[in-house]
């Protein structure tokens, strides 16, 4: 059995984490991967639809908990409409633990700490790293540029150990890598690289359990690696929160970011006749799928239990038996 200090850490039987995906990450998914063995976390600062976000988060972690008794958690992007209360409401019910993206985490952190909740921080740059090191951070998700929706540009095999070497003199504590798992082979790799788990976004998006409309899972599983695009097209157009300098979306390819892509100041200036096409167009080719290059690794839409003990299943015998077969 797989056992890394994630596992310890987070009162969970595998080292995975399922990504607290905008608008897809739910109560639904949320409790399969936690009742698999996993660690569920909702993505709690969306949707921006949502009339009373807080009574919808609120509700959203207690119909996890009528499905499982086991730790599970909430994601949030600082920065974004209402963070700060959503937050409040997480540390009110006290969830397992808490994560943080793409902002300083220090206060939350100690918020978090207060509240006896576990902080976990996702960082795309090795100074990022290095501040929720310094800030009391329980555990750090190295994100590479392979991930679904906003990420950075570094690479994931090269950012999960220097984020591992960058805050081992700081503190000692987990490091979790974020990116391009699809399968047991991804998960034993970042192990290899030190991680102590895998933080699992894109495969879960095509499981029977998230929140997503089935022509998105049905595009995903369709898709290949060279399929997606890291841009800021939609940001724009759709009027999101300005997130940090360097980080922009990896989504599949459209039509709408064949177009578009790299004409984002443009985009800004006729966003009021751009949005209605993108949002007419839908499933048709302008509608945004957030996903990774993981996505050319996904050959169906499975239960997310399913998925999970495939993905740790896989992972341990490569890790036993792949170790054997090269040391002679």
């Amino acid at each position: 059995m797989l056992r890394t200090r994630l596992c310890e850490l987070l009162r969970i039987e595998h080292p995975v984490i399922s990504a607290p995906m905008a608008g897809s990450a739910a109560a639904d998914l949320v409790a399969a991967v936690t009742a698999a063995g996993g660690f569920g976390l909702n993505g709690a600062t969306s949707p921006l639809w949502q009339e009373d976000r807080s009574a919808w988060l609120r509700s959203q972690i207690h119909a996890v908990r009528e499905r499982t008794d086991l730790p599970f958690g909430a994601g949030f992007v600082l920065g974004f409409p209402q963070c700060e209360e959503l937050l409040q409401v997480a540390l009110e019910e006290r969830v397992a633990a808490v994560s943080y993206s793409f902002g300083d985490p220090t206060p939350y952190v100690t918020a978090a700490h207060q509240a006896g909740v576990k902080a976990l921080v996702q960082v795309q740059t090795i100074a990022q790293a290095e501040t929720a090191a310094r800030a009391g951070a329980d555990g750090i998700t190295a994100q590479g540029t392979d991930a679904g929706g906003h990420c950075g540009l570094n690479g994931t095999l090269s950012f999960v150990p220097a984020v591992l070497d960058a805050v081992a003199p700081i503190a000692e504590v987990p490091v979790v890598a974020a990116g391009g798992i699809a399968d047991g082979r991804g998960l034993a790799a970042v192990l290899m690289l030190g991680a102590d788990g895998g933080w699992i976004g894109t495969r879960f998006c095509a499981s029977n359990e998230c929140a997503l409309d089935p022509w998105i899972k049905e595009r995903i599983v369709a898709a290949g690696v060279d399929d997606t695009v890291w841009t800021l097209a939609y940001d724009r157009v759709l009027g999101f929160p300005t997130f940090p300098e360097g980080i922009a979306s990896r989504v599949l390819r459209t039509e709408f970011t064949d177009t578009w892509h790299g004409r984002d100041d443009e985009i800004v200036s006729r966003q009021a006749d751009l949005l209605p096409q993108v949002q007419a167009l839908g499933n048709e080719g302008g509608d945004a799928v957030w996903a990774g290059n993981a996505a050319g690794l996904i050959h169906a839409v499975e239960p997310a239990a399913a998925i999970l003990h495939r993905i740790v299943a896989e992972a341990e015998s490569l890790l036993r038996d792949r170790s054997a077969q090269l040391l002679r």
